[in-house]
Order: C-alpha cells, then sequence, then structure tokens
C-alpha cells in the first residue's frame, strides 16, 4: 500500500555515510519543571517506590537544557554529520495540547541553531516516551484521541522548527514503551493489561501515520522516517512452547510496528488481537510512505514460555559462551549485519542505524581519564558487521552511537553508562573517554565514506 520507492545498494555506494550521535529529551535534559514544563509520566513513574534502581529521577539528569552549548561543541569535536535527538512534549506543551510553552519551545530553537551553526544536522525525534501526563490522565496512547493529539503537537513542530529541520522521526521503539508499559512492566504507565497494550499499539500507528502527513504537508524537502528497534527474537530451547513463545514475541517486538506502517498488514499472530480496536480506513491512515528506515539494535532475545505476564512470554539464557555487556545483553555482531540485511530486502528503505552502542561500569582514574577499552571493542565489531552488511547488498546510510552522554537509563537509573562521554552527575563534569577519540578518529579517517564495501 506504501509509494515510497526501492532502493539499491548502488545507491547507498553514492550517497556519503552519516556518522551521528543520539540521545533522548528525558535521559538527558534535566529541568523537569523549569521553564513551564509540564511533568510527564515519566516524571510521575519515577516517584513510585521501587521503580528505578536507587530511586533515581530524571529530575536533573545530565542537565543538559542548561548545557546544551557545552555538549554541542563536544559533538563537533567528535566530527559526528548529525545528532538525533528528541523533544519533550510536556515541555513544550505542557497539557499536551492548548496553550503552547514558549520557553520549551525557544529551548529547542537554541539547540537547533547551534547545531546549525557548527556544521551538524539536526535529526529530530518527536517521541522518546516522555508523554505528557495530563494525556496519561486521559487514557494515554490506550485512548484513541492520543493519535490524533499526537498528530496536533506534529504539527507545532514542523510550523515552529520546519525550516531549519529536515530529518523527523516520529517515535523511537514504540514495541519497548508499549510492550513494558502495558504488560511487561518496567516503564512508564506501569500498567499491566494485554486489551490496553493493543489498544495503544494500534493508536500509536494510528499517530505515526497521521504525523507523518502533517510533517509531509508542512516541511518543504522533509526526510521523514521512524526509528523501530528491531532484534531477532530466538527460542531458548527447542521445546515447542519456546518455539511458540519466541514467534509470538518476534510479532509483538518487530512486527507490530513496521509491517503496518510500511506493508499495510498486522503479523498474523497479532491481527485478530488488534482488530477490535480498529476502524475503516486506519491501515490506509497508518501505512503512510516515508524516505527511511531508522534502526536500533543491540543484541537478539532469547525467549522462552512464562507464566509471570499477559502474554506467556519471557527472557531465557543465551547460549554459552556469548559475552554480555553490563546490562547482561548478548554481544552478537553477526546478528546486527543479518538484521540491516534483513530490512533492506523486507522494507526496501534506506537504513540508518539510530542507536547502537554498549553499557559500561565506566570509571574516571587517577589521571581523571576514563578508559573504555571494552566499548570500543563493541563499537568496533559492530560497525565492521555493518560493513559486512553492506557488502552483501544492505542499503545503509549511516550510523549513530548510543550514547553521546552517560544519562538516565530508565529503570536503571544511573547506575549504567553508555556514554562516549562521561559524566559526573554530582558536579556536571564531562570527560571524553578513550571511545569518544576512537570514534573521532574513525569518522576523521573515513572522509565522509563509511564501513567499507567489499
Amino acid at each position: 500500500m506504501s509509494t515510497r520507492a526501492p532502493t539499491t545498494a548502488a545507491a547507498a555506494t553514492t550517497t556519503p555515510f552519516l556518522w551521528g550521535v543520539s540521545t533522548s529529551s528525558y535521559q538527558i535534559e534535566g529541568a523537569a519543571s523549569e521553564d513551564g514544563k509540564g511533568p510527564s509520566i515519566w516524571d510521575s513513574y519515577c516517584r513510585q517506590a521501587g521503580r528505578i534502581t536507587n530511586g533515581d529521577t530524571g529530575e536533573v539528569a545530565c542537565d543538559h537544557y542548561h548545557r546544551y552549548a557545552e555538549d554541542v561543541a563536544l559533538m563537533k569535536t567528535l566530527g559526528v554529520g548529525a545528532y538525533r535527538f528528541s523533544v519533550s512534549w510536556p515541555r513544550v506543551l505542557p497539557k499536551g495540547r492548548g496553550a503552547v510553552n514558549e520557553p520549551g519551545l525557544a529551548f529547542y530553537d537554541r539547540l537547533v541553531d547551534a547545531l546549525l551553526e557548527a556544521g551538524i544536522e539536526p535529526w529530530m525525534c518527536l517521541y522518546h516516551w516522555d508523554l505528557p501526563q495530563a494525556l496519561g490522565d486521559l487514557g494515554g496512547w490506550a485512548a484513541r484521541d492520543c493519535a490524533f493529539w499526537f498528530a496536533d503537537y506534529a504539527a507545532l513542530i514542523a510550523r515552529r522548527y520546519g525550516d531549519r529541520v529536515k530529518r523527523f522521526a516520529t517515535f523511537n521503539e514504540s514495541s519497548v514503551f508499549t510492550l513494558f508499559g502495558f504488560v511487561m512492566t518496567g516503564q512508564a504507565p506501569g500498567i499491566v493489561d494485554r486489551a490496553m497494550l493493543h489498544r495503544a499499539i494500534h493508536h500509536v500507528n494510528l499517530g505515526h501515520g497521521g504525523a507523518i502527513d502533517v510533517l509531509r504537508a508542512q516541511v518543504k524537502d522533509a526526510s521523514l522516517g521512524i526509528v523501530h528497534n528491531i532484534q531477532p527474537c530466538r527460542s531458548a530451547t527447542p521445546a515447542p512452547e519456546d518455539v511458540k513463545a519466541a514467534a509470538l514475541f518476534d510479532a509483538y517486538w518487530n512486527g507490530a510496528f513496521a509491517d503496518p506502517q510500511l506493508l499495510g498488514h498486522y503479523p498474523a499472530l497479532l491481527a485478530d488481537l488488534i482488530e477490535p480496536y480498529a476502524q475503516a480506513g486506519d491501515i490506509a491512515r497508518i501505512c503512510r510512505p516515508i524516505d527511511w528506515f531508522g534502526l536500533n539494535h543491540y543484541s537478539p532475545h532469547y525467549m522462552k514460555a512464562w507464566d509471570g505476564n499477559p502474554l506467556g512470554v519471557g527472557w531465557g539464557p543465551a547460549p554459552d559462551g556469548i559475552r554480555r555487556t553490563s546490562m547482561g545483553w548478548p554481544i552478537e555482531a553477526d546478528a546486527f549485519r543479518d538484521t540491516l540485511i534483513f530490512l533492506s530486502e523486507r522494507y526496501k528503505l534506506p537504513v540508518y542505524v539510530l542507536e547502537n552502542g554498549t553499557a559500561n561500569q565506566d570509571v574516571v582514574d587517577d589521571k581523571g581519564e576514563v578508559d573504555d577499552p571494552s566499548r570500543i571493542d563493541y563499537l568496533k565489531s559492530y560497525i565492521d558487521a555493518l560493513g559486512e552488511a553492506r557488502a552483501k547488498g544492505a542499503d545503509v546510510r549511516g550510523y549513530f552511537v548510543w550514547s553521546l552522554l552517560d544519562n538516565f537509563e530508565w529503570g536503571s537509573g544511573y547506575s549504567q553508562r553508555f556514554g562516549l562521554v562521561y559524566v559526573d552527575y554530582a558536579t556536571q563534569r564531562r570527560i571524553p573517554k578513550t571511545s569518544f577519540r576512537w570514534y573521532a578518529d574513525l569518522i576523521r579517517s573515513s572522509a565522509g565514506g563509511g564501513p567499507a564495501i567489499a
């Protein structure tokens, strides 16, 4: 049903490869109640006892709201061509709709202008999980109206920034914030209700389609996409019940959003579950032409049958001998390569990797430096795998490290560090890590090219 044009590996070889870094609003901005910002569902979730490691919150985070100029200067030193960040919906619309908050809008004006002055292309994501609490009180994504509130918010963003920003993503990782927010726990709003999950999936898809139409109509030369977290879902054992569980989770995790948005249908395992919440014409509203596929990828999932949530699915052990990050995620660069090839073949869109990276238990040494060789090893292996995917015909045009800064890592609070830059949260001092210098050298040596295509 989509009218997007097919792409080829040949096109990728003639398009400059884009190196970047990514962050998100709630994870770095802080200033959670300053300058008219309204509360988000994550502000509320963090105040609930036992939700976040060490009781951490995003109240201050990396104080990027006040220190954005320093962070842009770091990006300029790094040499990235682009920066993907998100807008805090409740910062610009404190109630989620209605009256706008000019100081919040002005913050993103300053950020965008600073990026452009530094020669860094802004990639603006409309939604990275921090729904205004006022809309959460009205049902949030489980309410069909939320799709239309989102489109109205997209129109505000388009009008304000479309003269300078051309790259927009509608959502980041819809599968994560719906699955963990509505059935598997660990994310705001912290509800366990399977029917609400299915409503939320459909309404997020509707919101995506509506926002794409608004951005396309209002932003000249817009380049539009969405960011999906695509990870192979493998059975932890050969047991039939575990094989079935892995297939079901794959439908939710990898297919519930990309398939209706790009192929015009829900995965077969989900279609009947979503159907009660769909109205005539909804699929046409969802399946709108976009220009690129944003990929976040870290590792495969190993799944098993489990009765601890309404889906009957849980995490099983990875095979013996596979290394893991400090988050416990398997390190398997081959799965990244295969995912890139799969996406290019299935959806026939240029792919930009908008998150990839690893958490470490980084520390400042006696010299005041942060040496993180394991992060360098991780990034090198995954970037090499990206080159292998390109050699096999995958149309991959960019790679963004998660993350520029150590930050608030959702349920893990500040206990996990993903950044190329170390943040001392007590002083807000930024310390570029060894991986920062390694990535800067890689970007300089690429001279506008990407990982080699054999």
